[in-house]
């Protein structure tokens, strides 16, 4: 599989996020960091990557690398939750997914200071390790949804806590853990069930939505279709397709178009 050779590559690279020692800076704003670590682990994934498949194409966070005109495309994010890893937190991974003509067929998700290592084949299954994964059966009113309130656009906020909410009146309970990444992959794994984020990347979620689908979840953005894997996105998921169109259901009675 081709997960196999993936893993290896990302166990190397996440030994570039050291727990001190790195330098944060903006990306245009006080609330969007990068790190010296997120530089160092991107290049030494594209450097590895690269020998893999070659002639592939590359879409990742750093340095505005996005050549997507090819059969295989890599989709990294080398610090999923940056602003987690610069203060300490946890709750950060490193993200590598593959698509070829426009599908997903591998992920990885790894998030070194749990060590937990989360895979994904297109049709293979899900897996925590060596453990095969899947999603919870939780309805709605027992789920428990990851969200976010737009940390990067701030003007959706209103909304965004509009929706969380409603929801929040009608499930058990809300978490916040900064990844979208680790998120979904704590979703494929069955310990949360409904997720909302008003505006991702492609290399946020690529990976583990791939994961997150082969464990049995579902996913979808804003009209309802597949993500997007070459433009920014509203995010849903949930861990099941009647959970989702309910979430989707509440988010659209808010928000009647996409605002950007």
């Amino acid at each position: 599989m081709i997960s196999d050779s993936i893993i290896p590559i990302v166990r190397d690279a996440a030994g570039l996020m050291v727990r001190s020692g790195f330098d944060v800076m903006e990306k245009g704003s006080r609330v969007n960091l990068v790190t010296s670590s997120d530089l160092a682990v991107q290049d030494f994934l594209v450097d590895r990557l690269s020998g893999l498949i070659p002639g592939a194409g590359f879409l990742c966070e750093e340095n505005d690398l996005a050549d997507v005109s090819h059969e295989y495309v890599w989709i990294i994010d080398p610090i999923d939750g940056t602003a987690n890893y610069s203060r300490g937190i946890d709750h950060c991974a490193v993200s590598v997914a593959l698509s070829k003509d426009g599908e997903l067929i591998s992920g990885v998700v790894y998030s070194p200071w749990r060590n937990e290592m989360f895979r994904a084949e297109k049709g293979g299954g899900a897996f925590l390790g060596d453990k095969p994964i899947h999603v919870s059966d939780r309805g709605f009113k027992d789920g428990l949804m990851c969200t976010a309130m737009s940390t990067y656009r701030k003007e959706y906020a209103k909304v965004c806590s509009d929706i969380i909410f409603d929801v929040f009146m009608r499930c058990n309970d809300l978490r916040r853990f900064g990844s979208a990444a680790v998120e979904l992959c704590m979703m494929a794994a069955g310990q949360i069930d409904l997720y909302f984020e008003m505006r991702l990347q492609p290399w946020d979620y690529a990976a583990a939505s791939l994961i997150l689908s082969e464990a049995g979840g579902v996913s979808c953005g804003f009209d309802g279709g597949h993500l997007s894997l070459s433009k920014p996105g509203m995010t849903l998921a949930a861990n099941s397709e009647e959970n989702l169109r309910e979430l989707l259901s509440t988010v659209q009675r808010y928000i009647p178009e996409l605002p950007y």
